[in-house]
């Protein structure tokens, strides 16, 4: 792809290394945004530079925050013996889109993957065993996507935890294998989290 001009050639480039975006994608993009006035690409240089720079995660749960406690861990309707282990926020925004769930969650940042050299240390479970150490936690809701990854990721805490008390669950398999939760619909997903099973049980079924 020949440029006419270095910077719309950069801008183009920097466009095309987010996910999904190839390079005539990315060019489409630029070019509307030369169209536009002015001020509108300056408020979205200057929302990118505030989350880059302003955002926190939540000192609980790991969920992307603009305060040190997230509104969810904050909110005393929730109910803290439950807690639901994610990968990302996109995971709780899809659960929170059921209305179904009313605990707390725990935000891992990713699943265990040695091929991707993404070990537990490199995850937030050690604050997760920590949390559940501090005797609040009574039932953990395993609800990673259903991938070889992920199902590792949740037999890695499983054992971690024997011995704890603390009860283990999964989502049903309403979630189709592999599919990641914020593809799901809001119903079959609601579904899921209220018709959990225990996670043993998953186990014998595998």
């Amino acid at each position: 792809m020949e440029f006419s001009s270095k910077l719309l050639e950069n801008a183009v480039y920097e466009m095309s290394q987010l996910p999904g975006i190839g390079k005539r994608t990315a060019l489409r993009l630029v070019l509307h945004m030369l169209k536009q006035p002015s001020e509108q690409t300056m408020r979205l240089t200057n929302s990118l530079q505030h989350l880059r720079n302003d955002i926190k995660f939540c000192s609980n749960c790991h969920n992307i925050s603009d305060v040190a406690l997230c509104e969810i861990c904050a909110n005393p309707k929730r109910d803290e013996s439950l807690v639901c282990v994610v990968e990302d926020i996109r995971d709780v925004m899809a659960i929170e889109n059921t209305g179904q769930y009313k605990g707390l969650y725990h935000v891992l940042g990713g699943k265990i993957s040695p091929m991707e050299g993404i070990g537990p240390q490199n995850l937030t479970i050690p604050s997760l065993l920590n949390k559940v150490k501090e005797g609040i936690v009574k039932e953990l809701i395993f609800a990673l996507s259903s991938t070889m990854e992920g199902d590792t990721t949740n037999f890695y805490i499983y054992k971690q935890l024997e011995g704890s008390g603390v009860k283990t669950s999964t989502i049903a398999r309403g979630i189709s294998v592999g599919d990641e939760l914020e593809y799901a619909d809001e119903i079959t997903l609601g579904r899921s989290i209220v018709n959990r099973i225990p996670f043993e049980n998953s186990l014998k079924s595998s």
